[in-house]
């Protein structure tokens, strides 16, 4: 049977939009950080309604995690967003997604830029071992509307140092860095305010998760500087996530 009846183990509310949710993990469920998984909730007399979520905790925890935001008319986060301790949620076995180490070729830095809940399979990335191994700093560019949205900040901030550089944005309410996290990689002030070479995708690659916007946005400057988007013709020096849509917020 491919979805397994999990529990939910804990609840955290980061605003009124976001919140991440912990469960239990099915015995067989096998995946390698920054893929997806289906899940899902069985209402009473009703089908599974079920969606993609990315995976935030690590391919060795014991556990899942899940970072979601609440859509009021959404079919599953208005059901999520009420979602308590011990109550079922439901987890497909089966994983993919292409934000993993192995759909971008090893380089010099890999830059992670995500709006909103796009965060979730880079914190899944920063959290283990093998992408600090490939490259040899990975620079993590966070968008979202508000600064209550921006979730795991105080993790990422302690994890950040040599290797680490975590770059936190708020678009809409007054904070150290009010621009999108897109235009100061395109603009070439990201790099310079970390004091980083200029990108330079014949060494640098890129990862993408979020608005739909900003992945075709980034993804056409990437192509115009060089960049090739990994696909079923190859690996390459960037990736998006592709297969589903995320509810994302975020500029």
């Amino acid at each position: 049977m491919p979805y397994q009846e999990e529990r939910v183990t804990s609840v955290r509310r980061w605003s009124d939009k976001t919140f991440t949710f912990t469960t239990t993990r099915p015995q067989m469920l096998q995946f390698e950080n920054g893929q997806f998984v289906t899940i899902g909730l069985r209402p009473e007399g009703s089908k599974l309604i079920a969606r993609a979520y990315s995976i935030v905790s690590t391919a060795e925890d014991d556990h899942l995690e899940f970072l979601s935001i609440h859509v009021p008319d959404g079919p599953l986060t208005s059901r999520l967003a009420n979602v308590r301790e011990g109550e079922s949620v439901w987890v497909n076995t089966k994983t993919t997604g292409s934000l993993t180490v192995g759909h971008v070729q090893p380089g010099r830095h890999l830059f992670m830029i995500a709006t909103g809940t796009g965060l979730a399979p880079f914190v899944s990335l920063v959290r283990g071992r093998e992408v600090y191994d490939a490259f040899e700093r990975v620079i993590l560019v966070h968008s979202v509307r508000t600064a209550q949205e921006l979730a795991y900040r105080e993790e990422l901030t302690a994890r950040s140092g040599d290797r680490l550089l975590y770059v936190p944005t708020v678009t809409r309410e007054p904070f150290e860095t009010p621009e999108r996290g897109a235009d100061l990689f395109r603009s070439g002030e990201l790099t310079r305010r970390l004091a980083l070479p200029d990108v330079d995708m014949a060494q640098d690659r890129v990862m993408l998760c979020g608005n739909p916007n900003m992945n075709r946005e980034m993804r056409a400057h990437l192509e115009s500087i060089g960049g090739v988007m990994t696909s079923y013709k190859g690996v390459g020096t960037f990736t998006v996530e592709q297969a589903f849509v995320l509810h994302h917020t975020g500029d």
